[in-house]
């Protein structure tokens, strides 16, 4: 996946490079930091990240796991990989646990390393659209008036127009003006495709 961004932590500056060097050579765009500290403080700066991280899991002062739980602590959702030794193994188990994409155990196969990455990439891709197309859903719910919002709640639970009328106190050519406007404001056809777009948001429902 060319222009995937990388994070690479590796206090080590020889593994470091290689691992830049061979990342780069794959068409993906690298960032190297030296320690936890200088990711997180590039992030406090930078703000949320694209891409994934690649974590050695030991350094010091700040080991890869201890980092991959202030990314947590921060709200990161993106793909975290290991790079560990044998001994490390226990310690990556209980970072998988916590969410971690996967670890490769040294000595790693540099296709292998890279590989992985690249589907770590389009797990982070597919994630980032995910949240693109849940912010223009609930944009679209913002623009509804408050009416329009009753309207769609009761076409969402399956409720004919002359039952919204009623409960309403409206006529029913006014809830199937009401009806028309949500639906173009949501971008949907069919009462299903509002319930479907509501899914997950009990709360919008009567």
């Amino acid at each position: 996946m060319a222009d995937g961004w990388v994070h690479l932590v590796d206090d080590d500056p020889g593994v470091r490079d290689a691992l830049a060097f061979l990342l780069r050579s794959r068409g993906l765009t690298v960032r190297a930091f030296d320690g936890g500290a200088a990711l997180l403080a590039a992030l406090d700066v930078e703000g949320p990240p694209r891409g994934v991280f690649l974590l050695d899991v030991r350094m010091e002062p700040m080991t890869g796991t201890r980092l991959h739980d202030e990314l947590l602590l921060r709200g990161l959702k993106n793909p975290v990989l290991f790079l560990t030794g044998h001994g490390d193994i226990p310690m990556v188990v209980e970072a998988l646990k916590k969410g971690a994409f996967d670890f490769l155990e040294k000595p790693y196969s540099d296709n292998a390393l890279a590989d992985r990455i690249e589907q770590a990439l389009a797990v982070d891709a597919a994630m980032q659209a995910e949240g693109a197309q849940a912010a223009e859903r609930d944009a679209r719910l913002a623009s509804l008036t408050e009416r329009e919002r009753e309207v769609m709640t009761r076409v969402a639970a399956g409720k004919l127009n002359k039952v919204i009328a009623d409960e309403l106190n409206v006529s029913v050519r006014t809830v199937e003006v009401h009806r028309a406007r949500v639906f173009a404001k949501l971008g949907v056809r069919s009462a299903a495709e509002v319930a479907t777009l509501l899914a997950g948001r009990q709360g919008l429902l009567p």
